[in-house]
């Protein structure tokens, strides 16, 4: 029978590829969106929840790992958990690239009916409005990134330290080795 602890690490990957399956899936609905704007919006809303519930199971990965008994299972957990930093930070990236095609895509469009003709006033309304909304979510996309930022720039020092902490345990376990060997000697 499995100890309940390879049970959880088992759910916790399972959760992470369903996660990381629904980012993707998401990233290429926003490279398919062609507008308006409030839809790329939404699609940026699920996008942010689905990473927020990404990097919570990779963190109970990660403590996971740390709770692991032997050392073996232990680096072999947290090179997992390693993994899917990275392949989340590269979602994160493709996120990035296809909201900023999608609004150019949409900006394009904008433009495009506006050439078109139509009542000069409505016009001058219309472009208002769409700034302010194009404004208010580049302002919030950029906060969204700047949030992300920091939290990565968190997890690298927790990462620094938990190497910095295991590369001392290793001297002091070296040096404890090398204090009997020097004391036979004499």
């Amino acid at each position: 029978m499995a100890a309940p602890q390879d049970v959880h690490v088992r759910i916790c990957n399972q959760e992470i590829v369903k996660f990381d399956l629904e980012v993707k899936a998401l990233i290429q609905d926003i490279r398919d969106c062609s507008g308006p704007l409030s839809a790329l919006t939404e699609l940026n809303t699920q996008v942010k929840e689905k990473f927020q519930q990404l990097r919570h199971r990779i963190q109970e990965l990660e403590q996971s790992a740390k709770e692991q008994d032997k050392e073996s299972e232990k680096q072999v957990l947290l090179q997992e958990v390693e993994n899917h930093k990275k392949q989340m930070l590269s979602n994160q990236t493709s996120w990035r690239k296809a909201n900023l095609t999608c609004k150019i895509a949409i900006d394009s469009l904008e433009k495009a009916e506006l050439l078109q003709g139509g009542d000069p006033l409505r016009q001058r309304k219309t472009t208002k409005e769409s700034l302010a909304q194009t404004s208010s979510a580049i302002t919030e996309s950029l906060m969204g990134i700047s949030r992300m930022m920091s939290q990565q720039v968190q997890q690298s020092e927790e990462a620094v330290q938990t190497l910095v902490h295991y590369s001392n345990r290793q001297k002091q376990k070296e040096s404890k080795q090398l204090v009997p060997k020097v004391t036979a000697c004499v």
